[in-house]
């Protein structure tokens, strides 16, 4: 026994002399933290020589930036945790029945905490190094708090967002700060710092995962399953410190347990900052709605998710002026991070034992009595839906969601997503199944809602998402429990593909757009069915791609390589025999048109909005694969237009484009181009002289009245906040082809256009029933009663296309994307 304590004491003496001898953070960067901004690598540099030199972290890389830059998170306990670490992790997650049935008895508090998701928002970072020397060295009670904590510090989540920014402020900061915000260190270009490579906001994908920051993040959260997560950000200079409990609207998933310990930890920093007189605000702004922020996506999936958001961002650099004569320093800003940080720790080495049994109590009822008032989700199969649904099983894979197959025919009744009513409905054995009674309830509940409940319209974000409406998929909402089988796997109909007079491809998917974009890569000659088509009983509607051996001469053996598309777009490939149809129209009809190679420019930079703009760019780059060329607005004026076939205006102010610019535009759609005009750049072309499009204009009312009190009531009576409305489609258009005669549109603004008089209303709002979920102010909602969301106007000899609702969102509205693609490829070649 003396032998055992001599060596604890021998081993404790030791591991205390290590932390001592750890460099701080201004030692290891030669420079004092708050004094520069410091780049992603040499972040990672420190937290490397951290765990290099202490028994007390781990750092693992679970990722890389598009631009290369790679993504760690660091695990900090006491050396005893970090020993047993794959034991205690393997506890923590059994508590959620997540790797097979629940089970489990952990007694560690995981505590994850998120730095810098917007790369502009740069002084959590610098504290992220703070606060891991601290705990590491004993600061405040943290020796203590380690024992029965385990600690994930992801120290920066947006490397290249934040570099951006770094290196933006090395260039333009001044020797010695300068706080006059007119000084040009205060001024970020175009895009800023915020977003990812792409321009994406990461804080608004956690539950989409496109970006690939995203994807990697989550597959490493899902591997820890914490019980609290922050994620630390910066708002405008002159705001107190923001920290929980959060605003409403709150979703109804949320349970009092999280809301009450949200209040518990608020508490406790405001214990802090009381004693430092420094500011603070909560339940104010920062509401717990949208499910795809770093706070509410892990709350619902069983964490305490927190925001927790300090002064500063882009603008404040090193230091700056606020509006009471204050001057805002990035000590200050990294000085309330570290506090709130350690104090999140803190209360949760305190709450240990409650943190893990209202954990396991939670995925227990999940499991076993979902609050979900949908006991079952049944989804409907169909041929033409194959390759959505494969995307779909994609997208619950990544969010752990458990689904399978009905397995036999029946009769059903359910509420039906398309027709927003109860009805009963027959099975198909191939139909999908995804049950509430599953780990992930909470989550599926908040993701396939279909009408959220918000008790406040002042919402953040969007205020409707449901997935079914996104992936254009029938959906059921059933009020009992359905079992299930393992889906059956599709195997590929090309297993060889022989030589014949043509080739037929369906257009009924994005896949179907992601073939023909690399086809057309490959010098593959292409041509677009106008009319429906039927060829030995097989049908091709509008749309269809057809790829005869003629004008393909040069390719050899063109069978073979359709047939590698074909397996790799999972895409099927029809042979066909002759061009003489069983009924008219036959492949040499003047309605089977040849598609010429889109050449196409996009405009971004100042005046366009950068998040617009990467969705454009992702779009084209990771979705389509297909070239675009990006041309500065400033450079329009002198580049020769007539090069390109297309232009893309994303949505935007275009503020830097010039009256000569503006006439350019059209000029190019007279001279047979084509624009495609997106949300708030279709206001370039609307009310034109020369042009159809007009906008809706607003009736007068007696809010003219309204109180000052009321004024932001009065802006929410135009607004509209995400909502979900139902579009008809004229599916006759090139617009629509392969969409049918509904669309699920998601709207997030309430600008509204008149039907164009000579063009084509292709996607409309008839009705007043077209509202289908989200907020939209009572005004909005008449301005939208009547109008064009989608149309397209002949210019000359080339055409405008509007789409007044963004296809691309935030690229997780995946019916969008064929859309999209049908602007591309079908308008304007018949």
């Amino acid at each position: 026994m003396k032998k055992v304590i001599f060596f604890l004491l021998i081993y404790s003496i030791t591991s205390l002399s290590i932390a001592q001898n750890l460099q701080t953070p201004d030692q290891k960067l030669r420079y004092a933290l708050g004094d520069k901004f410091t780049f992603h690598h040499q972040v990672v540099d420190y937290f490397k020589y951290l765990a290099d030199n202490s028994d007390q972290i781990i750092l693992k890389k679970y990722g890389e930036t598009y631009e290369g830059r790679p993504l760690y998170y660091a695990v900090i306990s006491s050396s005893e945790n970090i020993a047993n670490l794959d034991e205690i992790q393997n506890q923590n997650v059994a508590q959620t029945g997540l790797n097979g049935e629940l089970n489990g008895a952990a007694e560690k508090a995981v505590v994850w905490l998120s730095y810098n998701i917007h790369g502009n928002e740069a002084s959590s970072t610098e504290a992220s190094m703070k606060t891991a020397y601290e705990l590491l060295t004993g600061g405040m009670e943290s020796e203590e708090w380690l024992e029965n904590t385990i600690i994930i510090m992801d120290p920066c989540v947006n490397p290249d967002g934040r570099d951006r920014y770094a290196n933006f402020y090395r260039r333009y900061g001044a020797k010695n700060f300068n706080p006059n915000l007119d000084a040009v260190e205060h001024d970020e270009p175009w895009p800023g710092g915020r977003p990812n490579h792409y321009l994406f906001d990461l804080n608004r994908d956690w539950a989409w995962q496109t970006q690939t920051e995203s994807k990697a993040r989550m597959k490493a959260y899902h591997e820890w399953m914490p019980h609290i997560h922050v994620d630390f950000h910066e708002q405008s200079i002159n705001s107190p410190y923001y920290f929980a409990p959060a605003a409403e609207p709150l979703h109804e998933v949320i349970t009092d347990w999280q809301k009450d310990f949200q209040t518990q930890i608020g508490q406790n920093h405001a214990k802090y900052f009381d004693q430092n007189n420094w500011l603070y605000f909560t339940r104010e702004r920062f509401d717990l709605f949208y499910p795809s922020y770093g706070d509410t996506y892990p709350t619902f999936n069983g964490a305490i998710g927190m925001t927790y958001e300090q002064a500063g961002n882009g603008r404040a650099g090193l230091g700056a002026i606020t509006n009471i004569g204050d001057t805002l320093t990035l000590k200050d800003r990294l000085e309330h991070h570290y506090t709130t940080g350690m104090s999140t720790i803190e209360i949760a080495s305190q709450n240990a034992e409650k943190l893990n049994s209202e954990f396991k109590k939670y995925f227990s009822r999940n499991i076993n009595n979902p609050e979900d008032p949908f006991k079952s989700y049944v989804i409907k199969w169909t041929e033409d839906k194959k390759d959505d649904i494969k995307a779909l099983l994609e997208f619950l894979e990544g969010q752990k969601i458990e689904i399978g197959q009905i397995g036999k025919q029946q009769n059903l009744s359910g509420y039906s997503y398309f027709q927003r009513k109860e009805i009963s409905f027959n099975s198909d054995k191939k139909d999908l199944v995804i049950s509430a009674y599953q780990p992930k309830s909470t989550l599926i509940q908040a993701l396939f809602d279909p009408k959220p409940n918000y008790s406040d319209s002042l919402t953040y974000d969007i205020t409707a998402w449901a997935i079914p409406y996104a992936y254009g998929l029938e959906t059921y909402g059933l009020k009992n429990r359905m079992n299930s089988e393992p889906i059956d796997e599709q195997i590929n109909e090309n297993d060889n593909l022989q030589s014949a007079y043509a080739y037929a491809i369906k257009w009924n998917s994005f896949n179907s757009a992601q073939f023909l974009a690399e086809a057309l890569k490959q010098d593959i000659k292409v041509r677009i069915a106008y009319k429906n088509l039927k060829f030995k009983s097989e049908e091709f509607n509008k749309g269809s791609l057809i790829i005869t051996q003629t004008n393909n001469e040069e390719i050899k053996n063109l069978n073979e390589e359709l047939l590698k598309l074909s397996n790799k777009f999972e895409i099927r490939v029809y042979p066909i025999t002759s061009g003489f149809a069983d009924k008219i129209y036959d492949i040499g009809s003047s309605e089977v048109q040849f598609l010429k190679a889109p050449r196409i420019a996009v405009l971004m930079d100042e005046g366009v909005s950068s998040l617009a703009y990467g969705e454009i760019w992702y779009f084209f780059e990771q979705s389509l694969d297909y070239p675009i060329h990006s041309i500065r607005v400033s450079s329009f004026d002198r580049i020769d237009i007539s090069d390109y076939d297309q232009l893309i205006l994303p949505s935007g102010s275009y503020s830097n484009l010039t009256e000569e610019g503006k006439s350019k535009l059209l000029e190019f759609a007279k001279s047979g181009g084509k624009v495609i005009a997106m949300g708030s750049a279709i206001s370039l072309i609307a009310d034109h002289e020369n042009g159809q499009l007009k906008t809706k204009k607003e009736d007068p009312s007696e809010e003219a009245l309204a109180l000052y009190e009321n004024a932001e009531r009065k802006r929410l009576s135009s607004s509209i906040f995400g909502a979900i409305y139902d579009i008809q489609l004229d599916n006759s258009h090139p617009l629509a082809f392969g969409l049918g005669n509904q669309y699920f549109s998601l709207k997030t603004s309430g600008k509204a256009y008149e039907y164009l008089p000579n063009g084509w209303n292709v996607g409309v709002i008839k009705s007043n029933n077209s509202h289908i979920a989200g907020f939209a102010g009572y005004k909005a909602k008449q301005q939208q009663l009547n109008s064009m969301v989608f149309g397209v106007e002949s210019f000359g000899r080339g055409q405008v296309i509007y789409l007044q609702d963004d296809p691309l969102f935030r690229a997780f509205w995946h019916q969008g994307q064929l859309l999209f693609a049908n602007a591309l490829f079908m308008v304007g070649n018949d």
